[in-house]
């Protein structure tokens, strides 16, 4: 059995056919019953310009799903500092903190989760935009959150409500700054499998305690379709590798249901390219989920696994969370 916590990360996908509000709808389901479930959090992610993802402000449905849950910690998966002056960022997830004490978590990537010039609407100026300033920004906002901060302008909320921090990447550049600042380290092994080993490495090789974390502590995030068969597994999974292909494409697109990612006429070079991304992912029933996550934690040695799953239909979405914790973690630690 898997004997990691096990979290989720969510985009509130936007079904062809369906509404923004029935996707947001949805994730509020999703986080409800992994709640009940007894996953450890639930992250959503920063994106924008893309009408299959409905999670573009983190801070405002993070505080929507810390009133209709409980126990789960919620955090963004994360918040894209480039698109935001720091200050917003320490006093959004300040209050969010300030709310829910112990429950938030404040997941922060360097990449701007969109296309540049959706960016430079966000940000209104280049200044901020470029990736070499990111560790100048991330210190900006640390020091925000300190009781003792430095600067002369005050967040509030924010001082002395500091979430729980983590570093995201999908390379070594964050992994690195992670561990130089002894801050947990969340990988995107579901977008970039072939850089997680190296990059977690490289996290821990860098590690320095801290006074926020002792020894090294790496999630990762991985792609998991879990159903009764294999079979079922992999036609809902469909939708998933047609969505990714049409925004490699540039042309993104609500998520196909099933039927139309089965007849899509993928070319050679398609099917070999959404084949690439499905490796060291885990799809299929629990016995293969189960297979599959062992060997993702065999190879990573990571402290928490955060799954992700992009189907069609959300009763199929919340079956594979009540599979993962019953069948595959042999019922969820409180």
């Amino acid at each position: 059995m898997i004997d990691v916590p096990l979290s989720v990360l969510d985009l509130a996908p936007v079904a062809a056919g369906a509404s923004v509000g029935e996707a947001l709808r949805h994730t509020t389901e999703l986080a409800r019953r992994t709640d009940e479930l007894g996953y450890h959090r639930f992250w959503v992610a920063e994106h924008h310009n893309m009408p299959a993802i409905a999670s573009s402000a983190p801070a405002v449905l993070i505080a929507h799903l810390a009133a209709h849950t409980s126990r789960i910690r919620l955090g963004s998966g994360g918040v894209m500092l480039p698109n935001h002056a720091p200050l917003v960022v320490a006093e959004q997830f300040g209050t969010l903190e300030a709310l829910h004490p112990g429950r938030i978590d404040l997941g922060i990537g360097r990449a701007p989760g969109t296309d540049q010039v959706t960016a430079l609407a966000l940000r209104r100026s280049m200044e901020g935009l470029s990736a070499e300033g990111f560790p100048q920004e991330l210190a900006a906002l640390m020091d925000f959150f300190d009781e003792d901060g430095s600067g002369r302008i005050m967040a509030s909320p924010g001082r002395g409500q500091r979430p729980a921090v983590w570093l995201l990447g999908s390379s070594g550049f964050s992994a690195q700054l992670a561990g130089a600042l002894g801050l947990p380290f969340s990988f995107a092994h579901h977008f970039s499998g072939q850089h997680t080993v190296p990059a977690l490495a490289l996290y821990r090789q860098s590690f320095r305690p801290s006074r926020w974390l002792e020894r090294p502590y790496a999630m990762v995030a991985v792609n998991v379709v879990c159903a009764d068969t294999d079979e079922r597994a992999e036609w809902l999974a469909g939708p998933a590798g047609l969505s990714f292909l049409r925004l490699r494409s540039g042309r993104p697109e609500p998520l196909a249901s099933p039927e139309e990612a089965a007849a899509y006429p993928y070319s050679d070079l398609e099917r070999e390219f959404v084949a690439q991304r499905r490796e060291g992912q885990a799809t299929g029933s629990p016995q293969t989920v189960r297979r599959q996550l062992g060997e993702l934690l065999a190879r990573t040695g990571a402290d928490e696994l955060m799954l992700t799953t992009m189907v069609y239909d959300i009763a199929d979405r919340v079956r594979s969370f009540e599979l993962v914790a019953e069948e595959v973690a042999g019922g969820l630690r409180r």
